[in-house]
């Protein structure tokens, strides 16, 4: 018997306490007005450094402020976390069972914005590469275990609306009377500051978080996301992304994975030329499958830094 299939139960099990703890997690990070709970740096004289709204800097804040909620998560469940031994490797975090460690889910947290613009419509993840370890499942590169060791392959996913500190606070130094009754800082270099009287008087970067969890084929689209990188794109509207709506959805795992290890390696004859298939209707169409299970990309995509 597979191995996937002798612990399907524990597969279900996982799935669903994921994607309930995860309902519960912008209580965790957000006050009830729905700012981020994070308001910036402090330094030993207490004083308080404005976060960036830089999303890889975002990213990692909220990476750090949801790891205990994490461990405990996985605790409750008889589950270690092992963390990548090397930066940039796949996953952000391994579950790995206490008393079977053949039972092992691949957990990334991604993160993105929404589009104010385009109301309805986010920036997209990037759902992690398509390259070595994802055609050579067998294989240690990039990848804490193999990829095929994994019963599954999911995302937190979280969608925060930026605020607009551009006029008051972004990039200034913040001083707060109930961190320095004193109004001394102490700072012996000149630097525009802000103050207020309590720390959540000051204004989060982020605010209004949605999180989800759900597994990583069910967030894709059939495009990269991002530049030049092998890397696997999402879908944007935020209502199917929140119910895992991807374009695969009704195709199945087994699609998704087939077109990305294959995506830009096979070519049709387009008016005598030979042109790559990077379209997942093509894809469908030249391997003989059916088209109308393809779920539409909704959404029109206006991609941020």
């Amino acid at each position: 018997m597979p191995v996937k299939d002798k612990y399907k139960h524990y597969k279900s099990d996982f799935t669903r306490n994921l994607k309930e703890f995860a309902k519960g997690l912008s209580e965790y990070v957000a006050n009830g007005d729905g700012q981020w709970k994070v308001k910036g740096f402090i330094d030993i004289l207490k004083n308080i450094y404005t976060i960036s709204a830089d999303t890889k800097i975002i990213s990692k804040i909220l990476e750090i402020h949801l790891f205990p909620a994490i461990v405990k998560f996985a605790d409750d469940f008889n589950y270690n976390i092992v963390l990548p031994d090397h930066q940039n490797y796949y996953p952000d975090l391994s579950f790995v069972h206490k008393e079977n460690d053949k039972i092992r889910f691949a957990v990334d947290i991604k993160t993105t914005f929404r589009i104010l613009e385009n109301p309805g419509v986010v920036n997209g993840f990037t759902l992690g590469s398509h390259g070595s370890y994802f055609k050579d499942r067998n294989s240690n590169k990039n990848i804490q275990f193999p990829y095929n060791t994994y019963l599954g392959h999911y995302c937190i996913g979280i969608i925060y609306t930026r605020t607009n500190l551009e006029n008051d606070v972004e990039r200034k130094l913040i001083r707060v009377t109930e961190l320095q009754p004193d109004g001394q800082s102490k700072l012996n270099i000149k630097y525009e500051t802000v103050e207020f009287d309590k720390l959540d008087s000051i204004v989060s970067v982020i605010k209004d978080f949605t999180f989800f969890a759900c597994e990583k084929w069910q967030l894709a689209s059939d495009i990269q996301g991002s530049g030049n990188t092998a890397n696997i794109g999402s879908i944007i509207d935020i209502e199917d992304i929140i119910n895992g709506n991807g374009m695969f959805a009704n195709l199945g795992e087994k699609w998704f994975d087939e077109y990305w290890i294959n995506y830009g390696k096979l070519t049709k004859l387009v008016n005598g030329k030979l042109v790559k298939i990077k379209r997942l209707k093509e894809y469908v169409e030249f391997k003989g499958g059916d088209v109308s299970k393809i779920n539409p990309k909704k959404g029109k995509s206006q991609r941020k830094k």
